[in-house]
């Protein structure tokens, strides 16, 4: 896409009519709470592609898959593939694929990374916000719009090597179950539930300028507002663009929205816990996420009109 069509394209969409601003989202608070603390419980040892634990973690979200309703393609929510890195080679990775089906041309794709970094030095590295308030922000949309059905099919994606260089996104991307060309939009959530500020980041619409609209458009909640940014190549390591399972379908030239927290003390340490976890910014965070997936579902259409 040229830089004119994106200015055109931006100029459109402030023109454009947007329909339903999602601020009705209603959101199971106790679930969600309940997802991330079985996620980044001792039990799974930090969820490290390969291990027990990680095997665990699948077990966990396919159950909340088939209670949610997700349908799978073909008789699995699992899709397998290896996984080669410094640190371990897992011969069956495995992403978790379901989707609720729409009416509509296009496919959204909301996606979020199961795996963390496992034990280090005796220590288990829980990564309850990295990412398991991803999995958590997931499972919550998915069931939200399993009771509010969407005009578009989503797929929800449960990605496994995110922490071994975005090697899940990456095989979902060469093996996907729907037209790569025909998907509008990768929704991608990796660490949603600690900010004391109230701040959750949306980042992609330098690149996607088209996108902002709908962005602004979403109200803040009461412990949470979206904040647009940090996605500028100037910005160096605060340019997060390539930080996450995002950067694969930013490689492939389908537009992205990343949402996460600034880092912070316990980022990819010990103390990355349960009880260290913002539990009434967290949902509200949860519930922007939805939001915005809401309405760029009711009005997505109109760029796939607008590109083609």
């Amino acid at each position: 896409m040229t830089t004119i069509t994106k200015h055109l394209l931006l100029g459109l969409f402030f023109a454009l009519p947007f329909t339903g601003i999602a601020q009705k989202t209603v959101l199971q608070k106790e679930q969600l709470l309940q997802d991330i603390k079985i996620l980044s419980a001792d039990s799974l040892e930090g969820r490290l592609s390969g291990t027990p634990g990680n095997k665990l973690a699948q077990e966990y979200i396919q159950k909340r898959f088939k209670q949610i309703g997700l349908q799978s393609y073909g008789d699995s929510y699992k899709q397998h593939f290896k996984l080669e890195s410094k640190r371990v080679v897992v011969e069956q990775a495995s992403n978790l694929v379901g989707y609720i089906l729409g009416k509509k041309e296009g496919f959204i794709v909301v996606t979020a990374h199961y795996d963390h970094v496992g034990v280090r030095e005796g220590e288990v590295y829980n990564g309850a916000d990295d990412n398991a308030s991803g999995v958590g922000g997931l499972l919550a949309a998915a069931s939200y719009f399993k009771k509010h059905k969407p005009k578009h099919t989503i797929l929800f994606v449960a990605l496994d090597g995110e922490e071994l260089g975005l090697q899940g996104a990456n095989a979902f991307l060469e093996n996907t179950p729907v037209p790569k060309e025909r998907i509008l939009l990768n929704v991608n959530m990796d660490m949603l539930s600690l900010n004391n500020k109230g701040e959750l980041y949306a980042s992609g619409t330098y690149h996607y300028p088209f996108l902002r609209p709908y962005l602004e458009q979403v109200a803040p909640r009461p412990q949470a507002k979206l904040v647009l940014g940090h996605d500028l190549p100037e910005q160096g390591h605060d340019d997060w663009t390539g930080q996450s399972d995002h950067y694969q379908f930013h490689k492939r030239q389908i537009p992205f929205v990343y949402f996460g927290v600034e880092d912070h003390p316990h980022y990819h340490k010990p103390t990355d816990e349960y009880q260290n976890i913002n539990a009434s910014f967290y949902p509200d965070a949860a519930s922007l996420v939805i939001d915005f997936v809401q309405l760029a579902d009711q009005n997505l259409e109109h760029s796939r009109q607008k590109k083609q």
